[in-house]
């Protein structure tokens, strides 16, 4: 009987020491990773610079030389991601990289509306003395880029849309309702970090994209704002995004296998736009992974086209 308690304490103590192990593994994963992305958005952020607009504080990174181009970034973004959407490539270009409202440096207005988040980057551009530009626009920075087309066609020497969302062909029956994006209570680094396994299956994006999301609580606001706001105005301002009145030059780059953003989408309005130039990559997912040659061959040519 005491051999037999000794040793179910010996197993106790074994599966509380396996335990402890493994604890000890995801918490220094977590500490890792985090500094990892910490060290990563502390470049950028030194780099930063910051504006005041008639709807409040703008910051962004202004680096490279060329043809200029406006970087609309998605969701969990900010100017960090803004610039790697055109890494690489500042030879060629001088690039603009805002963070949107309530993303790192820039403030989120009261009651704020896509509109307003076009109104505030023209102001940028006034700034920086810039008549005219290219947009570039990534998933849920496409919203607010179409936006900015539409409204001020005059600051748009054309628009550059990568595996962003878009208006449905017809007119939704009923308004959006609910959250579109990540909800508030995931929007911290280490809710972000526990879900992050699940990046592949459900988005098609590989864990480490984590290391460029980090840290969540500059983000944490527009973020929200993206799920409350932005990705539902399409649906709820329907009528803001007919892309059949575009009056500037349109590349839609965007992939097949895309699960974040619909590609049927993307194919119906790029036979729909005026002077719309349509590439599509049967993989690489949200991200259009491995098709950087292509993507960089499709925009130098509609830049040389179109400046």
């Amino acid at each position: 009987m005491e051999r037999k308690k000794e040793k179910t304490g010996k197993d106790k103590m074994t599966a509380l020491c396996i335990f402890g192990i493994i604890v000890l593994a995801f918490a220094a994963d977590f500490i890792m990773v985090r500094k990892i992305a910490l060290d990563r958005f502390s470049v950028y952020e030194e780099k930063a610079k910051t504006i005041n607009t008639s709807h409040g504080k703008i910051s962004y990174i202004d680096e490279g030389e060329g043809e200029t181009f406006l970087v609309f970034h998605g969701i969990t973004g900010g100017y960090d991601q803004g610039v790697d959407v055109l890494n690489g490539r500042t030879a060629d270009y001088r690039v603009i990289a805002p963070s949107r409202f309530g993303y790192p440096g820039s403030d989120m207005p009261e009651n704020a509306t896509v509109d307003m988040q076009a109104e505030a980057f023209v102001e940028l551009l006034d700034e920086l003395g810039i008549e005219k530009s290219f947009v570039i626009a990534t998933s849920a920075g496409g919203t607010v880029a179409q936006r900015f087309a539409l409204m001020y066609p005059e600051r748009c020497k054309g628009l550059v849309l990568y595996c962003s969302g878009y208006p449905a062909s017809e007119k939704p029956a009923r308004p959006a309702e609910g959250m579109t994006g990540p909800p508030e209570a995931i929007c911290n680094d280490f809710a972000i970090w526990l879900i992050s396994p699940l990046f592949k299956p459900i988005m098609g994006m590989d864990r480490s994209v984590i290391k460029q999301i980090m840290p969540m609580k500059e983000r944490k606001a527009g973020i929200v704002f993206d799920g409350d706001v932005v990705n539902k105005d399409h649906v709820n301002h329907y009528d803001h995004y007919d892309l059949r009145n575009s009056r500037v030059p349109v590349l839609i780059i965007h992939s097949e296998d895309d699960k974040l953003a619909d590609p049927e989408k993307a194919k119906y309005w790029s036979k729909e736009i005026p002077d719309c130039t349509a590439v599509f990559f049967s993989g690489g997912g949200h991200l259009m992974s491995g098709n950087g040659e292509e993507i960089d061959k499709a925009l130098d040519g509609f830049v040389e086209k179109n400046k």
